[in-house]
């Protein structure tokens, strides 16, 4: 294991750009950083909690925002500035915008992970926000790039993190955190109900994931620490990494077998080779 960053504020949301270097987001700076031959440097301040980064049609990267964490109680952090939203930061000038913060007109509440289709349409998770004894509501979304149509999948879940595609296109996958779970939905507009693939074993949560060429979704696996491998037909098979918080995993290199994984606790970026291709992103700048 190669480590590429290290003492980064919980990283996330790794994207390999086609220079060789690597963006993350840094959860408890609020910021975005680009990573490079050991040596790391700060792109934007985008405040509040990014948690989530991919590049869009249009070049840009955009952000799922959760509005910040408030480290002192452990929880999210709440006020002005702590909405959660999603953004787009134009890497050529630096400059940060709001795309969406509501959906129907109802406040979105920590926006998580997301990725780009075919046709450049953004599919986000919401994780929900805890403070104060209090959990809200989670879920799964979709909206265009120009910031002019967002609608709800699924307003009801539990704690939606991770979200990626199958190789064809057809499908949506969702990981939920608290309950170790790997949801799949069909990539078409409009409320649905997901259909459940499998569970993780033992006392595991699960965060984001990447999804390889032959169609297996790899999750970030919290608390076991580790990367778990779900086939589409539910088996699963766990890689073992030193860290409770592996949060992120990200697929590149010349034949997609690098993997750059989030050590989030330790403050860490690292790469490792993979035992498979990685799926390639529709995207990329």
């Amino acid at each position: 294991m190669e480590i590429v960053a290290n003492g980064l504020a919980f990283p996330e949301g790794p994207v390999i750009m086609s220079d060789g270097s690597v963006i993350v987001v840094e959860l408890a700076a609020g910021r975005i950083t680009r990573c490079w031959n050991g040596r790391s440097e700060c792109i934007a301040e985008v405040g509040g909690g990014p948690n989530g980064a991919a590049i869009g049609p249009d070049g840009a990267l955009w952000i799922c925002n959760s509005g910040g964490i408030d480290l002192a109680r452990m929880q999210n952090a709440r006020g002005p500035g702590c909405e959660g939203r999603i953004e787009r930061l134009d890497l050529a000038t630096g400059r940060v915008e709001r795309v969406y913060d509501t959906c129907e007109g109802i406040p979105l509440e920590a926006p998580n992970d997301l990725v780009f289709d075919a046709d450049g349409r953004l599919w986000f998770t919401d994780l929900g926000k805890t403070h104060d004894g209090i959990r809200t509501a989670s879920g799964l979304f979709s909206c265009l790039a120009d910031g002019n149509e967002i609608e709800a999948v699924n307003r009801h879940a539990v704690s939606y993190n991770g979200v990626g595609l199958s190789p064809d296109g057809s499908a949506v996958y969702v990981a939920d955190t608290h309950q170790a779970r790997l949801w799949r939905y069909d990539r078409k507009p409009g409320p649905q109900r997901p259909v459940w693939i499998a569970t993780a074993p033992g006392p595991s949560g699960f965060d984001s994931l990447a999804v390889t060429a032959a169609g297996n979704i790899c999750v970030a696996t919290l608390h076991t620490g580790g990367i778990t491998t779900v086939t589409p037909s539910g088996e699963t098979r766990h890689r073992p990494f030193d860290d409770p918080y592996v949060t992120n995993i990200a697929f590149g290199g010349a034949d997609m077998q690098d993997a750059w994984i989030t050590l989030s606790s330790r403050g860490l970026l690292a790469k490792v080779r993979w035992d498979e291709p990685g799926l390639k992103l529709h995207f990329n700048a």
